[in-house]
């Protein structure tokens, strides 16, 4: 997350205000509603403190709803639900940093401080591009901050954020260098396409050369990002929901869905971001301080608003950092929040596809009327 944050902030959608307003606006309203739902249904009862569960958007199973749908989904609705998403884990970060955190050990702060400036001076002044440097200074770092009471989350974003975003070589440059070592191979000594044979020991040097410069045109904070995708989308966060996404049953009351914390973290997951995320949107717009997504229109927004309601593994993080379950009444209201948040977020998942897959066009090429596109001849040029 920390590292899609700064390549947003870099080069994508939170580079430019006002492209990245909109989202701005309805993810602030995605949090507040919510949280200010939550709260008012739990007034005078012992979960009030869950009032962050329903606040974070779940990026991954949010995005994954709409790659369903394929083409037919404006990429402008997709770029405003990530920058949505993003802008929600922020809040999410600060919100984990300022409430979930211990006592405060101010030594191990000065020393994860002093880490942080390494990577610093590592990325900016040294010109590190050797990814092991940053994981190996990046796990101390979150060691240290682990021990200092504050939560270790914010350590990730810290670490991500002084990863360098510039490659050591420009593109002209490693152009040059493929341009050069394919010359090399001189037109005599070209080797048959069809046939497999021992390489010289000069055509090695010639391709590891070109091998190097491909790793160096490419910037370590992207190259990382890449990397771990894959780790994330298909081993980390499988093996999250899995492990925290758990309710043992035969404890819950079958009413338990529809009253207590269950039912306030699912009417702000479903209620509560819906309006939020709308209605701020709604305001943005017709303002004027922000434009509406190419090529859409009020229902699709509103679909997108639905699905904002996917809290799922985010929403079970915060949970987790909410309940003591030391003690039998902790345990229990966290049982009853895990089945608020998987029961509101599957909820707002199935209504938002439904809606989503009714108002969008039959193509990806179709006009539907009152969207905001280019005009029907610039549309066939």
């Amino acid at each position: 997350i920390g590292l899609e944050i700064k390549r947003e902030i870099l080069v994508g959608e939170l580079s430019s205000f006002r492209k990245a307003l909109l989202p701005v606006l309805g993810a602030i309203g995605g949090m507040i509603i919510p949280v200010s739902i939550f709260f008012i249904m739990s007034q005078g009862t012992t979960y009030t403190d869950g009032a962050a569960i329903p606040m974070a958007t779940d990026i991954a199973f949010s995005l994954g709803i709409i790659a369903l749908l394929g083409s037919r989904v404006p990429s402008s609705l997709k770029i405003f639900l990530t920058t949505l998403a993003v802008v929600d884990d922020i809040g999410g970060i600060i919100v984990i940093a300022t409430f979930y955190s211990g006592h405060i050990d101010m030594a191990f702060i000065g020393y994860a401080a002093i880490g942080l400036l390494v990577l610093l001076a590592g990325g900016a002044v040294l010109k590190i591009q050797t990814k092991m440097f940053y994981f190996i200074i990046g796990g101390v770092v979150w060691f240290l901050v682990l021990n200092s009471g504050i939560h270790p989350t914010i350590a990730g974003v810290l670490v991500a954020l002084c990863v360098p975003s510039v490659p050591v070589y420009a593109p002209g440059k490693y152009i040059k260098i493929i341009r050069e070592n394919i010359r090399r191979f001189r037109e005599d000594d070209d080797l048959d396409p069809n046939s497999r044979t021992i390489l010289s020991h000069e055509q090695m040097d010639w391709l590891k050369e070109i091998e190097t410069a491909s790793d160096r045109v490419i910037s370590p904070l992207q190259d990382i990002e890449d990397q771990l995708h894959p780790l994330t989308d298909y081993l980390i966060i499988p093996l999250f929901a899995f492990a925290n996404a758990g309710i043992y049953l035969l404890d819950i009351e079958p009413t338990a869905v529809v009253s207590g914390i269950s039912l306030a973290i699912m009417v702000s997951l479903v209620v509560g971001k819906f309006v939020g995320i709308f209605l701020f949107s709604w305001l943005g717009v017709k303002t004027g301080i922000a434009p509406m997504p190419e090529k859409s229109n009020w229902k699709m927004m509103s679909a997108i608003s639905l699905l904002g309601g996917i809290g799922f593994t985010v929403s079970l993080f915060i949970a987790s950092l909410t309940f003591d379950t030391s003690y039998p009444i902790g345990a229990e209201m966290l049982d009853n929040a895990k089945l608020g948040i998987v029961a509101g977020s599957l909820t707002a998942g199935l209504l938002g596809y439904m809606l989503l897959r009714i108002t969008l066009p039959k193509s990806a090429n179709a006009i539907e009327p009152g969207t905001t596109s280019a005009t029907h001849n610039e549309q066939r040029q």
